[in-house]
């Protein structure tokens, strides 16, 4: 999945020379947490964000003592070294950058013009979808061995038991080396027999592990 499916187009914008209130009050109408700062041209210039905003202005207890403070211009406090992405990254590429850099947003820069934005919402709603965590269904996790082929051979149990795939995730057994960790959810809400076949054809299933089911 690339990033020009999941993110966002509508993108609220401010100029530099606009003030934290004018941030603030977008930010309230709008219901967002980020605003990227662009000049006349388009490009991409900063970022103000809630937390940098916050940063900036006096409790809301004491708001009407520093007026002055949200007159400032937003030029006096966004980002200027801001991350960006383009609409053909990969999905899991932006996400590692979230990860790696501990940001919340990533403004879609295409041909120097911001064209978008992915939020941290944005992010998690697409892996609810890829897992399938939203439908109704079973999540089974196997340990098997590193090895080419595999994946097949498990499948293929699941094809006979006539079960529908939502999901396929895999990391490694932190364990062992020689071993990873398939994380498959199943479109049935009784999965005894699945992992009774899995189990009999040779597999270490380790979620669920129902009583009564064993080689």
């Amino acid at each position: 999945m690339i990033v020009e499916e999941i993110m966002k187009t509508d993108v609220a914008t401010l100029f530099p020379t606009d003030t934290i209130a004018d941030a603030m009050n977008v930010m309230e109408a709008r219901k967002i947490r980020h605003i990227p700062i662009v000049n006349i041209e388009g490009h991409l210039v900063g970022l103000v964000t809630v937390a940098k905003i916050r940063e900036a202005t006096p409790s809301i207890f004491h708001a009407n003592e520093h007026p002055e403070d949200l007159k400032k211009s937003l030029e006096t406090i966004m980002e200027r070294t801001v991350i960006t992405g383009h609409p053909l990254d990969f999905v899991e590429e932006v996400a590692g950058l979230f990860y790696e850099h501990k940001i919340s947003c990533i403004p879609i820069i295409n041909d120097r013009k911001l064209v978008g934005i992915v939020t941290e919402t944005d992010l998690l709603r697409t892996m609810v979808e890829l897992t399938g965590a939203h439908q109704p269904g079973s999540q089974i996790e196997i340990k098997v061995p590193n090895l080419a082929g595999v994946l097949s051979d498990i499948t293929t149990v699941i094809k006979k038991r006539k079960a529908n795939i939502l999901s396929v995730l895999v990391y490694p057994d932190k364990t062992d080396d020689h071993f990873k960790i398939l994380v498959i959810r199943v479109q049935t809400m009784d999965p005894t027999a699945l992992i009774q076949e899995l189990k009999q054809a040779g597999h270490h299933v380790l979620w669920p592990n129902l009583p009564g089911i064993s080689l």
